[in-house]
C-alpha cells in the first residue's frame, strides 16, 4: 500500500508539474512569437518597400527616358540645321507633337524666354537648374505651373531653332500633365495601406497618390506629427532633406496616433524629383494580434489536451503493466516449451547420430574380423559408406541451419543446366527408391530454356529434400512424380518461370503438422514413420532457399492420400545458350507405357523437326511396325522404354527385330545407368541409351549420331589412368590418414604423388623442384606452420616460370563459400570439400591437367 501510495503521489506531481510546464512553455511561446512576428513583418516591410521603391523608380526613369527619346524624335523629324520655312517647321512640329500626346510644346532661348508652339505656357519650379542643364547641352525634366495653375511635367531637349524675334533657341521643350504619371506608374491606387508621393528637395508636391493637388510635405509633417520615433519632428525633416542632397536613400519606422508606419525615400533618375512611399502596419498588427490571441487559446487548449492525453496514458499504463505481466508470463512458457523442444532435439538427435555412428563401428569391425573375406569386406564397407552418407547428411542439415539462422547462408548464382540437374538428382535418388520398390516418375513440360543462372547446389539440396521425404514417407511399391515445368515470368523476357512439384501417395500429413511443417526440429512422431530418422530441418532449410531465391513453395496434403509439394521460383536466362537444334523429318516410334511421357516426347521431338508415333505397349509397338511395314515404310528410329509391364524395352526390341531386320536403329529410354543393361541390349540389337527425363537437348544430341551412323564412345577407367599418366601432383596433408586415402584414390588415376606434411614444406619442396616438375598442387587448408591460403599465396609470389601458372586445388572440409572464394583470392584455381568426390577431382584434373 505505502509503494501504491508513493506512486500515486508521483503521478499527482508529475501532472502538476507537466502542467505548468505546459502552460508556460507555451504562453512564452505564444508572446515570443507575437514580438517575432512584429519583428518579421518591419523586415519585410522594409525590403518590401525598398524594392517597390525602387522598381517605381527604374519603371519612372524608364518612362521619362522614352519620353525624353520622343522628344529627340521630334528634333530628328524636323532637323534644326534644315529649316527652310520657319511656319512650315512649326506646324511640323506641332503636327508631331500631338501625334505623341504632348500637351504642350515651345521653343527656348538661351535668356529662358518661351515661345509656345501650342498649349499652354508654363513656369517651371526650379527655373535655374532646368536652364543650367539645357545651356549645358544636356536634356532635362521638370515640374512645372501652367497659367491654369495646373501641374506640368516639362522635358527638355537641346535644339537650334529659328525663333519669331529673329533669335535662336537653345532647347524644344514638350509638356505632359502631371496626371500622366499616375497613369504611366499606376501610383494613384486604392490600398489604404500604402502613400506615394513624388516630391522636390523644398518638399513641394509634384504628385500626390491621395489624389489632391498641391501642398508641401514638410508643412505636411509638422501640422499632423508631433515627432518621428522619438526625434522633433525638425530633426526629421532635416535628415530627410540631408538624404535627398546627398542622393541617399532613407528609410524609417514609427508610429503615429498609435499606427506603426513605414517610410522609404529615393530620387528618381533624370530628374530632382524624389518617391516618397509610406507604409502603414495597422492591418497587419492587427492580424498579429488577433494570431496571437488564437495562439494562446490554442497553447491553452493544448495543454488541456496533453494533461487529458497524460491522464489516459498514466491510466493504461497500469493495464500496460497487467499485459506485459501476462506476456512475460507466457514467453516464460515458450521459452519452457522451446528447450524442452531443443531437449527433445538433442535426445533425438543423440539417437540420430549414433544410429549410423553404429553402423560406421559395426562394420569396421566386422571388416577388420572378415579381412581375407573380399565379398564380405564389400559388403560392409557399402555399409559404411551409406551410414556416413546419411550422418554426413543429418550435418549438412545442422550447418545449414546455423548458417540461417545467422544470416549466412549466400546462394552462388552461376550458370547451370536444368537438364544436368535433372539427371543428377534422378541419379542420387535412384538408389532410394529402388530399395523401396517404388515407382518414380519425372516429367518435363513446356521447356524451352535448360541453361538458366542459379545456385545449383541449392537447387539440387530443395530436389533430394523434397524427393528423400516422399520416399521416406511412401511405403514400398508407393509411386512418387517430379514434374520440371516451364513459363514466361512476369519479370521479363530475361527470366523463364520454372516450376518443380514432388507428389507422393505416401501417408500424408494431418492439419496440424502441416501447418507447423516448415518450422525448425518439426517431425512426425508416429509409428508409420518411426523407421525415417532426421533432423526435421530439411524443408526449413529448403523453403529459406526457395525464398532467397524470390521464390515460394506450397504444400497439400491429406493423411493416407500422400503430399504434393509445389515450388515456383524465376530463373535468369543464361547469356549463353543452346544452340538452334533441328534434325532432319525423320519418323520415330516412341513406345512408353505412361501416356504422360509419350506426349512430352512427341513434343520435344517435333521441336527438333521430327514426326513421331507412340505406343504404351509392346504389343502395340508391334502393331504400329507392322502397319509401316505393309505399307512399305519403316521408321527411321524406334525410341523404347525399358520399364514397360509385360513386354519390357528389351524383348519388345527383340520382337521388333523379326519384322524389321537389322536396319532399324533402337535407343533404350530409362532413369538408370546404361552399365546395368548395356550386355543384354547389344544383344538384342540396341544402338544406344538415353536417360530419362527426356528434354529437347537429350533428343538432339541422342539422335544426332544417327545421322552420321556413329556410335558414342563411353569413357573407361583404363581411358582416364591414359589420359592422366605421367603427371605428377603434390598434396599438402598434415593428417596421415586423409594423405593414405588421397594417395590410394589419385594413384589410382596413373598419377604419380609426393607428399607434403605441412605448408611450409610444400613450398619449399616446389621451389627446390626443377622447373614443370609438378603439374598439379593439391593443398589442404588448415595445418600446422604453414596455412594453405599462405603456402599458396607464397608459391605465387615465388621467382620462376611455372609459380603463376601451376593449378593449385584445394582439398579441405571447410567448404562454405566464404572459405571458396578465400581460396581463390589467396590464388588458387578450385576447391574440393571433403569427403573426396573423385568425379569433381577427376572433372577439375581434366580441366587443369589438358596435354
Amino acid at each position: 500500500m505505502e509503494n501504491k501510495s508513493k506512486n500515486t503521489r508521483y503521478l499527482i506531481v508529475s501532472l502538476i508539474f507537466v502542467l505548468i510546464l505546459c502552460i508556460f512553455v507555451f504562453t512564452f511561446q505564444a508572446v515570443h512569437m507575437r514580438e517575432k512576428s512584429a519583428e518579421t513583418i518591419s523586415d519585410i516591410g522594409g525590403i518590401y518597400m525598398s524594392g517597390m521603391g525602387d522598381h517605381v523608380a527604374e519603371h519612372f526613369g524608364t518612362t521619362i527616358g522614352l519620353r525624353l527619346s520622343q522628344v529627340g524624335d521630334l528634333v530628328e523629324s524636323v532637323p534644326p540645321g534644315n529649316v527652310g520655312n520657319a511656319d512650315v517647321m512649326r506646324v511640323n512640329l506641332s503636327h508631331n507633337g500631338r501625334m505623341r500626346e504632348f500637351t504642350s510644346l515651345a521653343l527656348v532661348a538661351e535668356d529662358g524666354t518661351y515661345e509656345m508652339i501650342y498649349g499652354n505656357d508654363a513656369d517651371p519650379a526650379d527655373p535655374e537648374t532646368f536652364m543650367r542643364s539645357l545651356r549645358s547641352g544636356h536634356s532635362k525634366i521638370a515640374a512645372a505651373t501652367d497659367r491654369l495653375g495646373d501641374t506640368m511635367i516639362l522635358m527638355g531637349m537641346p535644339a537650334v531653332y529659328p525663333m519669331k524675334d529673329g533669335g535662336e533657341s537653345i532647347a524644344l521643350v514638350a509638356g505632359l500633365p502631371v496626371s500622366y504619371i499616375g497613369e504611366t506608374l499606376a501610383l494613384n491606387i486604392s490600398d489604404e495601406t500604402m502613400e506615394y508621393y513624388m516630391i522636390l528637395k523644398n518638399g513641394d508636391f509634384i504628385f500626390r497618390g491621395d489624389g489632391l493637388d498641391g501642398g508641401n510635405y514638410f508643412d505636411r509633417v509638422r501640422k499632423r506629427y508631433d515627432s518621428v520615433l522619438g526625434m522633433k519632428k525638425e530633426t526629421f525633416i532635416q535628415e530627410l532633406q540631408v538624404a535627398m542632397e546627398v542622393n541617399e536613400e532613407y528609410d524609417i519606422e514609427f508610429t503615429l496616433d498609435g499606427e506603426r508606419r513605414h517610410m522609404y525615400c529615393t530620387r528618381l533618375p533624370n530628374s530632382e524629383w524624389y518617391l516618397l512611399v509610406g507604409m502603414s502596419y495597422n492591418l497587419m498588427d492587427e492580424t498579429i494580434d488577433h494570431f496571437g490571441d488564437q495562439w494562446t487559446f490554442t497553447a491553452l487548449a493544448d495543454c488541456a489536451l496533453i494533461v487529458l492525453a497524460l491522464l489516459l496514458v498514466f491510466a493504461g499504463y497500469f493495464r500496460l503493466m497487467r499485459q506485459q505481466m501476462h506476456s512475460l508470463d507466457e514467453a516464460r512458457k515458450a521459452a519452457e516449451r522451446a528447450s524442452k523442444a531443443k531437449s527433445e532435439f538433442l535426445s533425438n538427435m543423440s539417437h540420430d547420430i549414433r544410429t549410423p555412428m553404429n553402423g560406421i563401428v559395426g562394420m569396421t569391425t566386422i571388416a577388420i574380423s572378415n579381412i581375407d573375406d573380399t565379398q564380405q569386406v564389400q559388403h560392409c564397407l557399402k555399409k559404411i559408406a551409406f551410414s556416413s552418407g546419411h550422418l554426413l547428411g543429418m550435418i549438412n542439415d545442422i550447418m545449414d541451419m546455423s548458417k540461417i539462422e545467422n544470416g549466412e547462408l549466400i546462394l552462388n548464382v552461376e550458370q547451370l543446366s536444368l537438364h544436368d540437374v535433372m539427371l543428377n538428382i534422378v541419379g542420387i535418388m535412384r538408389h532410394q527408391v529402388k530399395e523401396k520398390r517404388q515407382k518414380l516418375d519425372v516429367y518435363v513440360r513446356d521447356v524451352t530454356v535448360e541453361n538458366v543462372c542459379g545456385d545449383s547446389v541449392r537447387i539440387n539440396q530443395i530436389l533430394l529434400n523434397l524427393l528423400s521425404n516422399a520416399v521416406k514417407f511412401t511405403q514400398e511399391e508407393g509411386r512418387i512424380q517430379l514434374v520440371l515445368q516451364e513459363e514466361p515470368s512476369p519479370k521479363g523476357d530475361a527470366f523463364i518461370r520454372v516450376h518443380l512439384r514432388v507428389k507422393d501417395n505416401g501417408v500424408g500429413m494431418p492439419r496440424e503438422l502441416k501447418e507447423r511443417i516448415f518450422e525448425s526440429f518439426i517431425r512426425e512422431d508416429h509409428s508409420r514413420v518411426e523407421k525415417s530418422a532426421g533432423a526435421g530441418l530439411g524443408l526449413t532449410i529448403t523453403k529459406y532457399i526457395v525464398e532467397a531465391m524470390g521464390g515460394n513453395i506450397k504444400v497439400e496434403s491429406e493423411p493416407g492420400r500422400g503430399s504434393a509439394f509445389h515450388v515456383t521460383v524465376d530463373l535468369e536466362k543464361a547469356m549463353a545458350q543452346e544452340r538452334e537444334m533441328e534434325l532432319p523429318d525423320w519418323d520415330l516410334l516412341v513406345v512408353d507405357d505412361d501416356e504422360i511421357h509419350c506426349e512430352n516426347d512427341i513434343a520435344a521431338l517435333r521441336a527438333i523437326g521430327i514426326k513421331a508415333d507412340w505406343a504404351l505397349n509392346g504389343k502395340r509397338a508391334l502393331q504400329e511396325v507392322q502397319k509401316r511395314l505393309e505399307k512399305g515404310e519403316n521408321y527411321f528410329a524406334i525410341l523404347l522404354d525399358y520399364d514397360m509391364p509385360g513386354m519390357n524395352g528389351i524383348e519388345t526390341a527383340r520382337e521388333i527385330r523379326k519384322l524389321c531386320g537389322d536396319k532399324t536403329p533402337f535407343l533404350l529410354l530409362a532413369a538408370f545407368d546404361w552399365n546395368e543393361v548395356e550386355e543384354e541390349a547389344k544383344a538384342v540389337g540396341i544402338y544406344g541409351f538415353l536417360a530419362k527425363p527426356l528434354f529437347k537437348s537429350t533428343l538432339f544430341y541422342g539422335l544426332k549420331p544417327l545421322a552420321a551412323t556413329k556410335e558414342a564412345e563411353t569413357t573407361t577407367q583404363a581411358d582416364v589412368v591414359m589420359q592422366f599418366a605421367g603427371k605428377r601432383a603434390l598434396l599438402a596433408e598434415d593428417n596421415e590418414l586423409n594423405w593414405e586415402i588421397a594417395s590410394e584414390l589419385i594413384s589410382d588415376l596413373g598419377i604419380e604423388l609426393d607428399w607434403a606434411e605441412n605448408g611450409k614444406i610444400c613450398v619449399d619442396m616446389f621451389e627446390q623442384s626443377p622447373l614443370h616438375y609438378y603439374d598439379v598442387i593439391l593443398m589442404d587448408l588448415r595445418m600446422p606452420v604453414m596455412t594453405g591460403y599462405e603456402a599458396a599465396r607464397a608459391i605465387r609470389d615465388l621467382d620462376r616460370a611455372d609459380a603463376d601458372t601451376i593449378p593449385i586445388i584445394a582439398m579441405s572440409a571447410d567448404a562454405y563459400r566464404d572459405d571458396v572464394q578465400k581460396c581463390l583470392d589467396c590464388g588458387m584455381n578450385a576447391h574440393v570439400p571433403k569427403p573426396i568426390d573423385m568425379q569433381e577431382v577427376i572433372r577439375l584434373l581434366e580441366k587443369y591437367l589438358r596435354p
